[in-house]
């Protein structure tokens, strides 16, 4: 699931999961810059719990760009999400359109 928010500037986002465990990411020459790593909770909810962003890309976006492309996911997959790390939280509070998928 590569391009969910595009940047001509920067990467696209992507997406892997493995089991319960997931991870959106932007790499740049094979190397990760940035995660937001999340676990599934049941089939209707999603666990935000890491974001980190390379020194290089602070300033740039990146964090709400992987937000971002945990929300397009959740509705597409018609999932609850519960951020449960500070930085992802955060943003949830100063977006008032992604509150259909905010987990109460």
């Amino acid at each position: 699931m590569r391009g969910i928010v595009d940047r001509p500037d920067l990467p696209p986002i992507g997406r892997e999961q493995s089991g319960h465990r997931g991870v959106f990411f932007l790499e740049r020459d094979g190397k990760r810059l940035a995660t937001l790593t999340y676990s599934l909770a049941g089939q209707h909810r999603a666990i935000l719990d890491h974001t980190e962003v390379s020194d290089e890309l602070r300033g740039t976006g990146t964090g709400g760009r992987l937000v971002e492309a945990a929300v397009r996911w959740a509705r597409e997959e018609k999932k609850m999400i519960l951020p449960l790390c500070p930085f992802a939280k955060s943003v949830f509070d100063k977006t008032p359109a992604y509150q259909d998928v905010l987990l109460r």
